[in-house]
């Protein structure tokens, strides 16, 4: 949910997102001012869940990077059972927890920390679903991305996937070096998205 992007550039930043499906449809996300902080778009959103089958009943996610929460909370509203809203800024935590109360969000919580470490605590835990959006940074922060990747397939189960937002498309051995293969992909902007899957075995 945060990049790195010019200071001029945060002004027009969103001052809300909107939940697009599921039981909270058309709710308002307050996005607070945090610089850097960019949810993820409305029609990429759209996108991801048209991939996942609009409904996620009892599916165990995790949004490592939280932000605004709009990922996560877009799972929570289809109907996903546990999802967990992981982010380190104290004031987004608290602005993250007072939207839970408004919405009587009781399969989600918050969790402030590193999105790394929270993934690696639930290594073979099988999550569903991992939504990873790290921080852009100059370069393409590429150890972040590395190490959240890796910790993301430890987390996930044999049919879980990954949804990876970043600078760039990675390419298929970049990704079946981590264990993890391509399934869907797209482009917004300078965003890649890619939703992986586990490498199958050969």
């Amino acid at each position: 949910m945060r990049k790195n992007v010019p200071p001029h550039s945060a002004a027009s930043a969103p001052q809300e997102v909107r939940i697009i499906g599921g039981q909270w449809k058309r709710t308002r996300l307050p996005v607070a001012q945090s610089p850097g902080l960019r949810p993820t778009p409305s029609r990429v959103r759209e996108t991801l869940f048209n991939w996942l089958g609009q409904r996620l009943d009892g599916w165990r996610c995790l949004d490592a990077f939280a932000g605004s929460g709009a990922l996560g909370l877009e799972a929570a509203s289809r109907g996903a059972a546990e999802v967990v809203l992981v982010e380190h800024d104290a004031a987004l935590c608290r602005s993250l927890g007072i939207t839970l109360a408004k919405l009587k969000a009781t399969g989600v919580r918050v969790e402030r920390g590193d999105g790394v470490a929270a993934l690696a605590q639930r290594q073979g835990q099988g999550l569903d679903l991992v939504f990873l959006d790290p921080p852009f940074a100059e370069g393409g922060n590429e150890a972040l991305f590395d190490e959240a990747l890796r910790a993301a397939r430890r987390a996930i189960g044999e049919n879980g996937l990954i949804y990876l937002e970043a600078p760039r498309a990675l390419s298929g051995d970049e990704l079946a070096q981590r264990g993890l293969q391509l399934h869907r992909h797209g482009r917004a902007g300078q965003v890649a998205f890619h939703l992986l899957r586990v490498l199958a075995a050969e």
